[in-house]
């Protein structure tokens, strides 16, 4: 009889180890090689070390999940202790490592990314408040970190801004993006730029939105065009261009349709088995002085600047999806896994039926 210690150095042995190969090694533009290693997965090592700003947001936390089950240890700067704590688990043990850092505090932002061969900046605010207005998050804050990064060698910065980014647009939220942009490339110009549309998922603002408060959707008449994507589409192009040695300019990731927010509307209640709203059509003037009397309370409601976005169009650029190796969904594929629980107990398990789509 074998003895069990005899026998796991047995089955140790039996294992087979993989071996590396050529396409293991990959030379960053500073000449510093990253090796990966092990079975693909959430217990490998891709070599990467990796530091994503905004990583407690909406889009941040599907990134660092996709880069941890590579392998890839990512740096998850956070605020507040609570809103990072989901983050952990996400990647093998030491992985997933956490620190302390304000936007305005240079040191703290150089600790975060000194060690890092690539940087994601998230960053964002959809409202301001009386400590953070759009300019201090979307251009001095991403200036300071591309600035940062440069001056610590770090060899990639991906910035993601937004698809309406515009220094012509009216509203001040898509100007800010885009004088950001310009500061980031005079900071960093091997920067990547990229410019995803509006994004739906479990915890989005935007689906969930529209069928808690319709009415803030019907402005524009619903004529409003918007080119919704999925967080997991924009995750998973952030996460390979990981791999891609270099990536100077800007990538447009629109949705794989244009949709009115009428047809939106329309989808949300027949998904959900709830008729339409009968809520009025605001005018402009009026949505814009409800908004301005809603910025009293301490928690975000509508801001005036998101109901001057209500009457902007998604641009018409084509997509650079298959730069980043990815297939956008179209929104119906998706769209009953987060509008269910808007659905009556009666209604729960019933029929999917989608409204047709006006050519």
């Amino acid at each position: 009889m074998l003895s069990a210690s005899h026998v796991l150095r047995v089955q140790r042995v039996s294992v087979s180890r993989g071996k590396r190969a050529l396409h293991d090694l990959v030379t960053l533009p500073g000449r510093k090689p990253i090796v990966s290693s092990g079975t693909p997965g959430y217990s490998a090592v891709s070599g990467h070390v990796v530091t994503v700003f905004g990583c407690t947001g909406f889009l941040g936390r599907y990134l660092v999940s996709k880069l941890a089950r590579m392998g890839t240890q990512v740096i998850v700067p956070y605020r507040e202790e609570d809103e990072k704590r989901h983050l952990k688990p996400m990647g093998d043990l030491g992985q997933i490592v956490s620190m302390e850092w304000d936007i305005r505090n240079e040191e703290q932002i150089a600790e975060c990314l000194r060690h890092s061969d690539i940087v994601y900046n998230l960053v964002g605010r959809e409202y301001e408040t009386k400590n953070f207005k759009y300019s201090d998050v979307h251009v001095s804050g991403a200036e300071r970190i591309a600035k940062i990064a440069a001056q610590a060698g770090v060899p990639r910065l991906v910035h993601v801004s937004h698809l309406n980014a515009s220094t012509s647009s009216t509203s001040h939220f898509y100007r800010t993006k885009a004088e950001g942009e310009e500061r980031v490339r005079d900071a960093f110009p091997a920067a990547t730029i990229v410019r995803p549309g509006q994004m739906y998922g479990c915890e989005d603002k935007f689906l969930n939105n529209m069928a808690s408060w319709p009415i803030w959707w019907k402005l524009n008449h619903g004529e409003t065009k918007i080119r919704p994507v999925h967080v997991m589409d924009v995750a998973q192009a952030l996460t390979n261009l990981m791999t891609i040695a270099q990536f100077p300019g800007t990538i447009s990731l629109p949705g794989p349709r244009t949709l009115t927010t009428e047809y939106l509307l329309d989808m949300i209640s027949s998904l959900t088995y709830t008729p339409p709203s009968s809520a009025p059509v605001l005018p402009k003037s009026i949505a814009l002085a409800l908004a301005k009397v809603a910025q009293a309370p301490w928690w975000p409601l509508i801001s005036p600047d998101e109901v001057e976005r209500r009457y902007i169009d998604d641009v018409d650029v084509p997509g650079d999806w298959e730069a980043v190796g990815v297939t956008p969904d179209e929104i119906e594929n998706h769209a009953i896994t987060y509008l269910r629980r808007y659905r009556s107990a009666e209604n729960f398990v019933r029929p999917v039926v989608f409204p047709a789509r006006s050519s």
